[in-house]
């Protein structure tokens, strides 16, 4: 009886000893840092607070209905919530866009970093 009213509680502290060894890795509650804002050297003096102006070339995706701007800074997918402001857009052209990136936006083009678009211009 001294036996079981010993081994039985050392081997429950052991047993959730053992679960808690492995957990080395710190947990972070935070979620990944916020990324810097996108920008370009062109300031659009009407655009809202917190907002990019990108310029650069708009290109064709590799999926169907998927437009980039390639700019110095690499590639942005160019989301749409206006179809009209979309058909603006033509392959090819240079443009300048503004609006914000949103890098945690799931698409299904798989290319650039989300930048949703509020207004156009040069196109």
């Amino acid at each position: 009886m001294l036996i079981r009213k010993t081994v039985v509680p050392v081997a429950l502290l052991v047993a959730l000893s053992a679960g808690c060894a492995n957990n080395t890795t710190p947990i972070d509650a935070g979620g990944a840092p916020e990324p810097a804002p996108v920008t370009s050297s062109a300031a659009v003096p009407s655009a809202p607070a917190g907002s990019a102006t990108l310029t650069g070339t708009v290109t064709a995706g590799v999926e169907p209905n998927c437009l980039l701007l390639k700019d110095g800074t690499g590639d942005h997918l160019l989301v749409f919530d206006d179809q009209k402001l979309q058909a603006t857009v033509q392959v090819g052209a240079e443009v300048t866009v503004v609006g914000k990136a949103d890098p945690g936006m799931m698409t299904t083009c798989m290319q650039g970093e989300p930048f949703l678009v509020s207004s156009v211009a040069g196109s």
